[in-house]
């Protein structure tokens, strides 16, 4: 069961303005990992569903947080189809996060009253999956759908959107600064957060660090 509700959960997300995402296979590494980014600051953490043994690790990261840092709010990426969501929803995520729109999960999400954020290329996707419920719309891939001018494009007409682009968002001041400038409400890191070199090279405090800094980059460009 979540831990969360699903206004905390988007409420932090949007005060934080960053949810660092990764998958490792590996439970001792996750857990550093997750550990890494709440230190610097991002208590919002998406464990992506995109390897073997994901399930199985994210169950465990779930019961090591509860008791090791019970601030943490861990969710699960890469999220396609109801059934799978339904299935980390019983081992505690607190939000469902997808590089699509699925109605179904979406239905199921809207019942538990769990934060659903679906992934939109289109303003028509943006526009139905609000319409659904979405509070908060994944623009993915971010700089395939047309980068920061995209999220200024769509707001035009349509102000009350909350948009969360993920996939081409760097980290550097003048790339956090464009979309948020843009209008982003937060945004999604994956690898240039979370970097292969420093999880190979067990260098947590770089990821920690990194974290705090986009943090301080996104409050200074709001």
């Amino acid at each position: 069961m979540a831990r969360f509700t699903r206004l905390e959960v988007y409420n932090t997300i949007l005060d934080i303005g960053v949810i660092p995402l990764f998958y490792n296979g590996e439970l001792n590494v996750a857990i550093e990992i997750a550990a890494a980014a709440a230190r610097g600051g991002a208590s919002v953490i998406e464990f992506t569903n995109r390897g073997e043994m994901a399930y199985s690790v994210f169950t465990e990261l779930v019961r090591h947080f509860a008791k090791a840092n019970p601030a943490i709010i861990l969710g699960v990426g890469s999220i396609i189809d109801a059934p799978t969501a339904a299935l980390y929803l019983a081992s505690g995520a607190n939000f469902i996060v997808g590089p699509s729109f699925n109605p179904d999960i979406s239905r199921l999400c809207n019942r538990r009253k769990i934060a659903y954020l679906p992934g939109c290329a289109t303003e028509n996707e943006i526009a139905q999956a609000e319409e659904a419920g979405a509070e908060i719309c994944k623009i993915f891939p971010g700089e395939s759908a047309g980068g920061p001018a995209f999220i200024s494009a769509v707001l035009a007409p349509s102000p009350w959107h909350r948009l969360l682009p993920t996939g081409g968002v760097d980290a550097t001041e003048s790339s956090i600064y464009e979309w948020i400038k843009a209008g982003a409400s937060a945004v999604g890191m994956g690898s240039k957060l979370i970097s292969t070199a420093a999880v190979k090279d067990r260098n947590y405090d770089l990821i920690a660090s990194k974290t705090a800094q986009i943090i301080a980059w996104i409050k200074n460009s709001r």
